[in-house]
């Protein structure tokens, strides 16, 4: 079962169906039990760090996140999900994340059109299983205003050019995050949830 983390801030149903359509057991849940019996876990999010940390913390769940992570338990992060694993996040101030990952969360400089929606190219910027099947003529969709500065960029599988390089999809062993929308990216988010899927065998 895929334990998709309902913490008030997520994308639930169209992360759900996208796992549905895959063939994978998924539920919807924020009971810590189903987190820690899960095979892996999706931390979807839609909307504003503060609010999504803070429910997470709340909840108790900020804990069970990072001891399924230490445990070597496979996690992906979709958008907010991704920047949460995080250690600091400069949305509306200055506010400390998950800390599985080293790195910072910014904002767009101000010359760029934010928030950053829309279609854009993935560029490669090393070999993973997880993109496999993937290539520099392929599309994914976006909605964010702040972007993840890695402390090492090697963590970051591919990336979009949109004035800077926004990492799009990160892997560090267990840890998957992706900035961009897969259940919303058509052909090419179905590939790199299958990958995913593969992943979790």
């Amino acid at each position: 079962m895929i334990a998709i983390i309902d913490y008030g801030a997520g994308n639930l149903k169209n992360v759900f169906r996208a796992m549905k359509d895959l063939g994978l057991e998924a539920k919807i849940t924020s009971a810590a039990k189903d987190i820690n019996d899960s095979r892996a876990i999706v931390l979807p999010g839609v909307g504003a760090f503060k609010g999504a940390i803070d429910n997470l913390n709340n909840m108790g769940l900020s804990d069970v996140v990072k001891e399924n992570a230490k445990n070597g338990k496979t996690i992906l992060g979709i958008c907010l999900g991704l920047q949460l694993f995080y250690e600091v996040s400069y949305e509306d101030g200055c506010h400390k994340g998950l800390e599985i990952l080293k790195g910072d969360v910014v904002r767009f400089d101000g010359k760029l059109k934010v928030p950053h929606m829309g279609w854009n190219s993935l560029i490669a910027n090393r070999e993973d299983d997880i993109s496999k099947g993937i290539n520099s003529e392929d599309y994914v969709y976006f909605v964010h205003s702040y972007y993840v500065k890695p402390e090492n960029f090697n963590d970051v599988v591919l990336y979009s050019d949109y004035g800077v390089k926004v990492p799009a999809l990160i892997r560090k062993d267990n840890i998957i995050g992706m900035q961009f929308h897969p259940e919303k990216s058509g052909r090419v988010g179905s590939m790199l949830l299958k990958n995913f899927k593969e992943l979790i065998k």
